[in-house]
């Protein structure tokens, strides 16, 4: 490998993405903290827009084949050359692959093997990459995983909210294990992260790190005047642990109650057409506005004119769950109540009573109950919104987050 200007290698499962903008902004502050980057990714990009600070960042953003089939050929062709490379070391590597896919029934662990042995015949044997870093335990730290055995290199990733919960236990302590350090983005996360490493005799270290906000883009607006029709606002990816469905349920009893409100919706997912139909079968279309995926300068607008911010998480049937979702971040930074249920590390958020309200999830008519509180009773609320934006401004700041990770990564780069 070349010497020169170490830089950090970020693998990461798609780049850019409109609901990953903390990862993106992560970058950019770490380069203007000094760290060069090069990106991996194992997706091209879902939208065919982007964030703005996107054409700040000045790592090059390299795509790997995302699967075998159709670039099979690709695939063979670079780890054939690496092969050639490394000699024997490639032929144990891949064979503990093969045994490890066949132990667990998973033919995608020789997917992420061969992505990984094309990343270093592609990038790592000539780059100067010293450290690896992945963004999610599942698919990203499996190839950083291969990618660190092939060619020696440390890697290190942040554990976020799905991947811990949907990851087997077994292959989350291994990826610890060999990993240098783990951060992950909220206490309960490094709660049960700790928790299977200890019994695992495991003591790789592990940080928390918040992500946060670009405070200066989510500056505090005065909050509107409430009076009807009403402005309701939710953000997120319509997933089952979005919750979408207990919360149209409790629009629906905001409608009943005679309410006069306008709700609107910003993300897309898997479950669009089950809530548009959901919408109809509920007779909300009169209440309702689903406006897909935006621009945060188009979603800033949204917040700056809504009453109140919504979001009923829930722990999905496969145990997918939130961490701390950055929408309720930007709304408290924003001045705008929230809503928001008892559910992972939203607690660690927004405390129930003092920064926002927190009810039960699957419960429409505690959440139906809460923002009507909120709508008719503004007086009641206006503490909350200055506590939540000092609480926002004290831990979740994202220049202060980022220089805890800074400190990580320099180290890493430096040590041998």
């Amino acid at each position: 490998m070349t010497g020169g200007n170490q830089r950090l290698g970020m693998i990461l499962k798609g780049y850019p993405r409109i609901s990953e903008s903390f990862i993106s902004t992560e970058i950019l502050l770490l380069e203007s903290l000094g760290i060069p980057i090069e990106i991996y990714s194992l997706r091209q990009p879902r939208e065919d827009f982007s964030h703005e600070h996107i054409k700040a960042i000045r790592a090059p953003a390299n795509y790997l084949p995302e699967y075998v089939l159709p670039h099979w050929r690709a695939l063979l062709r670079s780890n054939r050359a690496l092969r050639k490379l490394i000699g024997p070391h490639y032929t144990r590597c891949l064979a503990g692959a093969v045994q490890r896919a066949w132990e667990r029934k998973k033919p995608a662990t020789l997917r992420h093997f061969l992505q990984a042995g094309h990343l270093a015949a592609s990038h790592l044997m000539h780059d100067s990459v010293a450290h690896l870093h992945a963004h999610f335990c599942h698919t990203p730290t499996s190839v950083a995983l291969f990618a660190s055995e092939l060619t020696g290199l440390p890697f290190s990733f942040t554990a976020h909210a799905k991947d811990v919960y949907i990851s087997e236990p077994e292959q989350l302590v291994r990826k610890i294990k060999k990993a240098r350090f783990v951060v992950t983005c909220t206490r309960y996360n490094a709660q049960y992260l700790e928790g299977i490493a200890e019994a695992a005799g495991c003591d790789t270290p592990l940080h928390v790190i918040y992500h946060g906000i670009d405070l200066k883009f989510f500056t505090l607006s005065p909050t509107p005047a409430p009076g009807p029709p009403y402005r309701l606002l939710s953000i997120g990816r319509l997933v089952p642990k979005k919750g979408y469905d207990t919360l149209l349920k409790s629009l629906k009893l905001l409608d009943q109650a005679g309410l006069d409100f306008q709700f609107t919706h910003i993300g897309s997912g898997e479950l669009q057409p089950q809530v548009s139909r959901m919408v109809s079968d509920l007779d909300l279309k009169h209440r309702v506005n689903l406006l897909g995926t935006l621009p945060h300068t188009a979603v800033i607008d949204h917040y700056r004119r809504a009453h109140c911010f919504a979001l009923a998480s829930k722990v999905a049937s496969n145990g997918d769950r939130d961490g701390i979702p950055n929408v309720l971040i930007e709304a408290m930074a924003t001045g705008v109540p929230v809503v928001a249920t008892k559910v992972s590390a939203i607690p660690e958020l927004v405390e129930d009573g003092a920064t926002g309200v927190l009810v039960q999830p699957d419960d429409p008519w505690g959440m139906a109950g809460a923002m009507m509180d909120i709508l008719l009773h503004p007086e009641n609320y206006k503490d909350h919104i200055v506590r939540a934006r000092a609480r926002v401004e004290r831990d979740f700041d994202n220049r202060s987050c980022v220089k805890r990770l800074h400190l990580l990564f320099k180290d890493a780069l430096q040590s041998p």
